[in-house]
């Protein structure tokens, strides 16, 4: 009997149903210069207003004034796609000036932008790793996805050592030949639990070991240090890592990835990732409107300190009602929930009874038994947005128990 390929596919959506883990898209219309104000169209076609508390646009510079202007500019004077790949007419002013911009930003000496930050790790690490002769990469445990395709992709000897540990790390890099290639490959701000990476530790063991270090801060940049550079530049020890990973989808408001590094490494990332090289170039507007977020944000601190702000606010709050979320140093607020049912019930509670849009983070993207709501405060909130949102929490949590699983 031949194979119904459609039952078969329905019975791998079903599998995920029964699961509880079953992801249902929110279809929204964000508010410019209202953020996090949005339209949501739920399935049964009625229409509200709500407020978003999951959206990684940190700083509002999405909505920015001047990011929204040098949009439009560019669109009025170029029209809206590419045309073609970078090889191929898609290297517009635009995007040769955000390449310029975020080697500054790093005090690099090159920049490559490619379409997205998921696109830049399994390109930069794929291609870096198999140029490498005999390459060992170091990985931690919680790596995005996109560095384990990107390592994967290298085909080349991996270690995976445990989340944040330097004696496991240390271990492991001491079971190589100190002579041959090592990469540690690893993030800044890790956004599912919120903590941030030893990073001075991990550059002295890479010294001690003859590694590289790629450091993915694509939850950081824009948001951290002095000028946006990250948690590396926060820490003054961007000068020792040598390729920074990042991305202008979240802190910056926009689209796209970028790494930064040596020219060499850049120019040969450039030349062999595939990535790269057979993917159509980011439109004009796009390049524009996140150059403009970036040099905004080299110069301005009023939206860090904001968010800042809105952040201590939501986890004191928090804390005084002994809500169980993960406290990490950074700006994400993850609250474990620990079922995937009771994690969409509560998000459903908040969608339907108090507009507040969150979406629940089950497996895989985060272990079973861990599921969560990942809550991010940012400079767009108002105090009263953040006041709503943790006391409506603390109700749940107090008064009608519906958190009480996570107990």
């Amino acid at each position: 009997m031949s194979m119904n390929y459609n039952d078969f596919f329905q019975g791998c959506v079903d599998k995920v149903k029964s699961e509880g883990r079953y992801r249902i898209f929110a279809n929204l219309e964000r508010k410019a210069g209202e953020f996090p104000k949005a339209i949501y169209r739920s399935p049964d076609g009625k229409v509200k207003e709500i407020t978003i508390w999951c959206n990684n646009d940190y700083l509002g510079m999405g909505q920015h004034p001047k990011v929204i202007a040098a949009a439009k500019d560019a669109i009025d004077k170029c029209g809206t796609g590419a045309g073609g790949t970078r090889n191929i007419s898609g290297t517009t002013k635009y995007v040769v000036e955000l390449e310029e911009s975020v080697a500054d930003l790093h005090n690099k000496e090159a920049g490559l932008v490619l379409s997205s930050g998921y696109v830049a790790n399994e390109g930069a690490l794929g291609t870096i790793g198999k140029l490498l002769p005999e390459c060992a990469i170091f990985s931690d445990a919680m790596n995005h996805a996109s560095m384990i395709h990107g390592i994967r992709d290298s085909k080349q000897q991996k270690f995976i050592y445990r989340h944040n540990d330097l004696n496991h790390l240390e271990d492991l890099l001491k079971s190589v030949d100190v002579k041959r290639a090592k990469i540690i490959a690893f993030e800044s701000v890790y956004s599912m639990d919120g903590d941030i990476a030893p990073i001075k530790e991990i550059c002295d063991l890479a010294e001690r070991y003859n590694a590289m270090t790629y450091l993915d801060e694509v939850h950081a940049v824009g948001l951290y240090g002095p000028r946006g550079g990250g948690v590396a530049e926060e820490r003054g020890l961007m000068d020792r890592i040598d390729i920074i990973e990042g991305t202008f989808g979240k802190g910056y408001g926009a689209m796209g990835g970028f790494i930064t590094g040596s020219a060499p490494i850049i120019d040969a990332v450039r030349c062999y990732a595939s990535s790269f090289i057979f993917t159509t170039a980011l439109p004009p507007a796009v390049s524009a409107a996140a150059l403009a977020a970036v040099e905004h944000l080299k110069i301005s601190n009023v939206e860090r300190q904001k968010q800042r702000i809105n952040v201590k606010l939501l986890k004191e709050i928090l804390e005084g009602a002994e809500l169980p979320y993960l406290r990490g140093e950074s700006h994400i607020v993850p609250l474990i929930v620990g079922e995937p049912t009771c994690c969409k019930d509560v998000t459903d509670i908040l969608m339907n009874d108090y507009n507040i849009y969150v979406q629940p983070i089950n497996y895989p993207t985060v272990p079973r038994g861990t599921e969560r709501l990942r809550l991010t405060a940012t400079a767009a909130h108002s105090i009263e947005d953040v006041r709503y949102m943790a006391n409506t929490l603390k109700e749940l949590w107090q008064n009608h128990h519906v958190l009480k699983k996570a107990a």
